[in-house]
């Protein structure tokens, strides 16, 4: 009984990365500009990454008697970068001009902006 139990507990930690995972494809479709595609992106698609990884991870570690550095490295390397890289590229693309959606009510980054540039001259 406790090893069906387990199992069931594994394939929904699975199955919510896997739905995660679908509704970050969802709202790179729907959302209408690059920044909000781009937190749709990290957020759903990290968190669904790494429950599946989680997932993987502790069916190997209790049914197959199998701890993999490989998946511990994978959970860590996918829950660092991919906010980062996200990020990253919200960053570059205000940086480099990509307007805001015309319905968006707040810019965040537009007066520290201003504020760094007139630093720097």
């Amino acid at each position: 009984m406790i090893p069906l139990i387990g199992e069931l507990l594994i394939g929904m930690i699975i199955l919510a990365g896997a739905l995660l995972s679908v509704l970050s494809a969802f709202g790179l479709i729907r959302l209408p500009d690059v920044y909000l595609r781009s937190h749709a992106a990290t957020k759903s698609a990290t968190l669904g990454v790494l429950l599946i990884l989680t997932g993987a991870f502790l069916y190997f570690s209790f049914y197959l008697d199998h701890i993999s550095a490989k998946l511990l490295l994978g959970i860590v390397f996918v829950f660092i970068t991919g906010p980062v890289a996200g990020h990253l590229n919200a960053r570059a693309a205000y940086r480099s001009g990509v307007a805001l959606w015309e319905r968006s009510v707040q810019d965040d980054l537009k007066p520290a902006l201003k504020k760094s540039r007139k630093e720097k001259h």
